[in-house]
């Protein structure tokens, strides 16, 4: 994913921050069928139209080959079909003799599992049959071997490497909350780890299990803004709208998707609104509009990266997929209470924007 783009979705999801150790908790993380179908694509079915020469003789004469790989979930294990075609034969007098050919269905079922370490996500086969095309099973016992022999190793050896993305998620972190949380941030970055593994109808599930400071930060309330610091808020803020407005164009072009340049654009209005109604007094029996603001941009803004992810090729929709689950910790913190520095309220953002006047009135010393 472009950095843009993830530059912009945090900095519209990540703007409250404090200081918070630790309990652990979980999100859970959807690894859709179409996305690890680009992946097995791009590490196996590198041939023209789609296809894997698992084996040849080098002459042209004998091969097993593999196209058009449908990924489905059943039984709670991975069912993999792909098209299969195979000969055997001889070279003879500069041409190739057949000797054996056949072309039918290779189905295999496989379990998504977790290396030791909890960071590579692998594919082993529990079960492999080969059908011919009128749906009989195959009876030859070299074309068996050869399957046996090479074809499940093949298949077996795709791999997804899930901390691919930590190190951008550790930066876009580092980026948006203050300088004294960056190692806090780095603390529970390192604990993350990937945990019960499952095959489902549409995807993978897998749980994010991740340290959670235990420290709870209870803050107190923030006055509504003076009339001299909406003042000066409007001018620290209009510099953060200008970057995200620039932002928002680029991750529209980035992605040629005029539907995520519409969500993004119309969460940036709201923004607008939100925030204004957040730094002035509002009725404390009513919803807090920035908590409201929050909530309703994250359904807005989630389907919409999910659908790019599908859209993207090999790996690279992993990473919107990495940038859902890290904001889904994001919200996890900060249900215990505000601990290490989230407030996603109207009080948040009155603290948040005081320290962004600050460093805008520290700037301009001489």
């Amino acid at each position: 994913m472009h950095k843009s783009f993830i530059t912009t979705a945090f900095g519209l999801l990540l703007l409250f921050a404090r200081n918070g150790a630790a309990d652990q908790l979980s999100v859970p993380v959807q690894i859709d069928y179409s996305l690890i179908k680009k992946v097995l694509v791009s590490q196996l079915y590198t041939g023209k139209n789609t296809t894997a020469e698992l084996w040849n003789d080098q002459q042209g004469c004998s091969y097993l080959r593999l196209s058009n790989p449908e990924i489905n979930g059943k039984n709670s294990q991975i069912q993999l079909l792909n098209q299969v075609q195979a000969r055997f034969g001889t070279g003879l007098g500069g041409q190739c003799l057949t000797v054996l050919e056949w072309a039918g269905i290779l189905e295999t079922f496989q379990q998504p599992t977790l290396d030791s370490a909890h960071s590579v996500l692998s594919f082993p086969i529990t079960r492999v049959t080969a059908y011919d095309r009128d749906g009989h099973h195959l009876t030859i016992n070299k074309l068996q071997e050869l399957i046996k022999r090479v074809a499940e190793p093949k298949l077996a050896s795709v791999k997804i490497d899930l901390n691919q993305s930590r190190g951008n998620i550790e930066q876009t972190l580092a980026h948006f909350l203050p300088k004294d949380n960056a190692a806090e941030v780095k603390e529970i970055l390192k604990s993350l780890k990937f945990n019960s593994i499952t095959a489902g109808d549409n995807g993978i599930g897998i749980k994010l299990d991740f340290n959670a400071p235990a420290k709870r930060v209870v803050a107190e309330p923030a006055a509504a803004f003076s009339e001299s610091e909406q003042q000066q808020w409007q001018s620290a803020w209009q510099q953060w709208d200008v970057f995200l407005s620039s932002a928002i164009e680029q991750a529209s072009r980035d992605t040629q998707s005029p539907e995520l340049r519409e969500t993004l654009m119309g969460i940036l209005m709201d923004s607008r609104t939100a925030f204004q109604a957040g730094l002035q007094n509002h009725d404390a029996d009513s919803a807090d509009p920035v908590r409201v603001f929050f909530a309703d941009t994250w359904e807005r803004l989630a389907p919409a990266l999910k659908t790019i992810a599908k859209e993207l090729p090999g790996i690279q929709g992993l990473r919107y997929l990495t940038f859902i689950a890290a904001t889904d910790v994001i919200y996890e913190l900060e249900k215990l209470g505000a601990p290490f520095g989230l407030d996603i309220s109207s009080d948040g953002l009155r603290r948040l924007g005081r320290i962004l006047i600050a460093g805008k009135q520290e700037q301009q010393l001489p």
